[in-house]
């Protein structure tokens, strides 16, 4: 299938925007493989406390220099639902390993919080920053020096993107990204929201809340919404870094199991010691960056991400832009309907078709790089599979389904939900900011409203109990930016504002924060940078002014008399008031050093 113009612009815009920084990205990696395998170059006492505390098999193997050795670098902990069934993987890796004729070790472990947990509370503040936190520190377990390729067991929001640009900071090496898959379907998202705006008018009590949270999410796996922890499996898929078909596979089946130990398998396969090399600095190229963006608008995934695969593509010596997120918007249509954006869930989605689905329908759109490089070999026309187990419990793939099984959440390239990607690049005397769109009513793309400032999300809700967010407004949370308290999420927001608008009140939010994969019916103007806290224009900003979002044109825009704009003196905010508490006295060097949010909101401000 010929590529759509869009793709092929995009794609070389980016790679000629970038070839200086790729360059010397790939000449580094290069440089980092070396003539051989790392541990032939160890001195007898670093190898030898390098295998002092393995099986007495493994030992041999890595004494004697047989075979490739795997790093295990994990994020299990039995706190997060999606990475509970981790628990068992390092058995079940380094038992296919030697079936395999490797070794496997945990190389490390990184801090993986749970968003959930912390939403609305002073620790997710500390959120974004875990992401460059988790990349410092599965670092430091690949430092070692002792692999051949790496095996990442990561699932939720920052933890993906924090263990990717470790990866490519050892780029020489092969990655793979081995999933748990998400847990059982509960209470249907849509009915948790009822019970949630019912809380918000206080018709609802907290026990009813909790049990209504309980039901939904209620066993190990991936919270079954369409947020960041999904949207990074879809992207490690479309990306090539898992093996075709294996991000919504459920935990703990013997599918699981059989996709686990092929994972294992084919990283031995794909390291510098056979025939097949394929280091994960060439698998992320530009190619594979626009593919990603492609599979983030077709599935309506997450805002996050135009924070992290722009700090995925710098790590990779690319220079990916918010404008390419919205050329390509433009192009690419809407396949999928999953909560927040729809009524079904990741599982109802996977069993309608899926990934194989999605991507197969794109291929043949011409929406895709099919020459990709990927861990399974093929280019990415072998992601149009299905794993099963045959008759004899072995791992095989087959075609996927050539039509949706239901069209309510899946749709082919010729029909989609809506012709475009449903997201916005928003520019204007404001700053720039994105809008996700493809959940928001067709009546609400252009709001023209007074500005109700806020300098904090809890200021909102106590406005909203005293009466005070009558007629129509938008809502102006500022302050919230990375530079400012650390970028956090403010869900807390989403029952609060769809109740005003179910009412038929023209309500937005406009913030220098995030909202990450949980963006639904309200317009969210997001990200918007430059913040607050660093000479953004939103300090100026003052309660009654005329604010236009107009997400059909790009605009973000403050109707202020232009001489009394200029006269006005920014807003400031008690520079303290986030500095302390909770660990936050610990990431003062990360508020003082982090770049803007479309530069990735970053430690990592270097391409290359």
């Amino acid at each position: 299938m010929k590529l759509h113009p869009t793709l092929i612009a995009v794609t070389d815009r980016l790679r000629e925007r970038s070839r200086v920084t790729r360059q010397a990205y790939l000449a580094r990696i290069d440089a980092a493989r070396g003539a051989g395998p790392s541990r032939e170059r160890l001195s007898c006492g670093n190898l030898a406390h390098g295998f002092a505390a393995c099986a007495a098999p493994d030992k041999a193997a890595l004494r004697e220099g047989r075979g490739a050795d795997l790093a295990i670098v994990t994020a299990y902990n039995d706190m997060l639902s999606a990475h509970q069934p981790y628990a068992r993987y390092p058995e079940l890796i380094k038992a296919a390993a030697r079936a395999a004729g490797a070794t496997a070790q945990v190389a490390g472990g990184v801090p993986a919080m749970c968003d959930g947990v912390t939403q609305g509370r002073a620790g997710m503040e500390l959120s974004l920053f875990s992401r460059d936190v988790i990349a410092l520190s599965a670092a430091v377990a690949l430092s070692h020096d002792m692999f051949d390729a790496a095996l990442f067991l990561g699932i939720c929001d920052k933890i993906v993107p924090g263990l990717l640009i470790a990866a490519l900071s050892f780029g020489h090496l092969p990655a793979l990204f081995v999933p748990s898959g998400p847990m059982p379907s509960g209470l249907p998202n849509e009915d948790k929201s009822k019970v949630r705006q019912r809380y918000a008018e206080g018709k609802a009590t907290r026990a009813e809340l909790l049990e209504a949270e309980a039901q939904s999410y209620h066993a190990p796996g991936t919270c079954t919404f369409y947020g960041t922890a999904n949207s990074n499996q879809m992207l490690m898929e479309i990306m090539g870094l898992h093996l075709p078909g294996a991000s919504f596979v459920a935990p703990d089946t013997p599918l699981r199991d059989a996709l686990t130990a092929a994972a294992v398998r084919r990283a031995a396969a794909i390291t510098a010691l056979g025939d097949d090399y394929t280091p994960v600095g060439q698998v992320i190229d530009e190619r594979a960056l626009v593919n990603g963006v492609v599979g983030l608008h077709a599935t309506g995934g997450s805002t996050n991400h135009l924070l992290h695969l722009v700090a995925i593509a710098r790590a990779a010596g690319i220079d990916l832009r918010w404008e390419d997120f919205d050329a390509l918007a433009a192009a690419v249509p809407l396949l999928c309907r999953i909560y927040p954006n729809g009524y079904a869930d990741v599982n109802q989605f996977h069993h309608a078709g899926g990934m194989p689905f999605v991507i197969g329908q794109l291929l043949d759109a011409g929406l895709l790089h099919a020459d990709v490089r990927t861990v399974a070999g093929g280019g990415l026309d072998a992601y149009r599979r299905v794993p099963v187990l045959d008759a004899n419990a072995a791992l095989a793939w087959r075609p996927a389904p050539p039509a949706s099984g239901n069209r309510g959440v899946l749709r082919a390239a010729s029909e989609p939900f809506r012709a475009d990607g449903g997201l916005r690049l928003l520019d204007g005397n404001l700053g720039r900011a994105i809008i996700k769109i493809s959940a928001v009513p067709e009546d609400r793309l252009r709001i023209e409203a007074p500005a109700r400032v806020f300098d904090d999300q809890d200021e909102v809700r106590r406005a909203f109990e005293h009466g005070e967010l009558a007629g129509d407004f938008v809502a102006v949370v500022r302050f919230q930016g990375p530079r400012a308290n650390g970028m956090p999420e403010l869900h807390k927001l989403t029952p609060t504002l769809g109740l005003l608008q179910d009412r038929g009140q023209r309500v937005a939010l406009l913030t220098d924060g995030r909202m990450s994969g949980a963006s639904g019916r309200v317009p969210a103007a997001i990200h918007v940078t430059p913040e607050a806290a660093d000479g953004g224009a939103l300090a100026r900003l003052r309660d009654g002014d005329l604010i236009r979002i107009d997400a059909e044109h790009g605009v973000l825009e403050a109707c202020v008399d232009a001489a009394t704009w200029a006269a006005r003196e920014p807003a400031t905010t008690d520079p303290t008031a986030h500095q302390s508490g909770m660990g936050r006295e610990l990431f003062g060097l990360f508020r003082a050093a982090v770049n803007r949010a479309d530069q990735g909101a970053s430690l990592f401000g270097v391409m290359s």
